[in-house]
């Protein structure tokens, strides 16, 4: 097959790293900023650079672009496309990308798959991708009722091809409300977790913890941005589920009540202990 891949920074970059050296596919990249898909050219990470007039030999478009630019794009290259390629976009919301992704491909006779690798580094970039990005990583795929089943399956091949090993269905609402906790949230607190000023003596006194915790404050703020306010309600519901919780804690401090402190620990542990559970179950199934 042919697959043209937009946006060649970590997430596409990486896509085309995979699928050049693990398939027999054809992979065209599409970048805006010319010295990346010349590169990309180079290293064989493509075997062609894409005009969007050459998005009409294309089977399989794959969108790597931030949400609001990923809606752009397809808008005004649609009419490039043949008839029934496939296209699919990888962003990290999906309620309204599916809706207003879903009317654009269905007017052109277009077949649309929304989907969201769960992978990432703490840097982006096209000189941050990595063929071995996707090992053993999980791959959401958000159809609706009228997704084409062959498009679907085809997209859930590739993402095997590229070293997945397991595929989540969900539907957009869903993949929105679960994300705002596992992945927005985490972000948001790494963010803020880094603004104390006692970041500047921590030369020295860290380890584990304070890796975990700092790893992805070094996020693109645009993007992330994007991300945030097209799932303003989801994250909001997070947010102060967290703020309260960690009212808990503070007061426990200040009244130098270690009952209720431990009590509060005891309550995160067995609760992570059964989410690890549970993990290692599915793990198996």
């Amino acid at each position: 097959m042919n697959i043209a891949i937009a946006g060649l920074g970590l997430i596409g970059g990486s896509f085309c790293k995979a699928l050049s050296n693990r398939t027999d596919h054809n992979i065209w990249g599409f970048d805006i900023n010319s010295d990346v898909t010349k590169k990309a050219l180079s290293e064989k990470s493509i075997s062609r650079i894409l005009s969007p007039q050459d998005f009409r030999d294309a089977d399989i478009l794959l969108i790597c672009l931030h949400p609001e630019i990923s809606i752009k794009f397809l808008n005004e290259n649609l009419s490039f496309f043949k008839e029934g390629t496939i296209i699919a976009d990888v962003c990290g919301v999906k309620t309204r990308i599916v809706n207003e992704m879903s009317q654009m491909c269905r007017s052109h006779n277009l077949r649309y798959v929304g989907t969201h690798p769960m992978a990432g580094r703490e840097f982006g970039g096209y000189d941050h991708s990595v063929e071995n990005l996707y090992d053993n990583r999980s791959f959401i795929i958000t159809p609706v009722d009228d997704t084409d089943t062959d498009a679907l399956e085809t997209v859930k091949s590739l993402a095997v091809s590229v070293g997945f090993s397991k595929i989540v269905t969900a539907s957009p609402a869903e993949h929105d409300k679960t994300i705002a906790y596992t992945s927005q949230l985490a972000h948001i607190v790494s963010s803020a977790y880094v603004k104390s000023p006692s970041i500047e003596n921590e030369a020295g006194f860290t380890a584990g913890s304070f890796q975990d915790m700092t790893r992805i404050a070094t996020v693109n703020e645009h993007m992330w941005t994007d991300l945030f306010m097209q799932n303003r309600e989801p994250l909001l519901a997070e947010l102060d589920t967290l703020i309260n919780n960690l009212g808990k804690y503070k007061e426990a401090l200040k009244n130098s009540d270690a009952n209720t402190m431990t009590e509060l620990l005891r309550e995160g542990r067995l609760i992570k202990e059964k989410d690890l559970s549970t993990y290692s179950q599915k793990g198996r199934e």
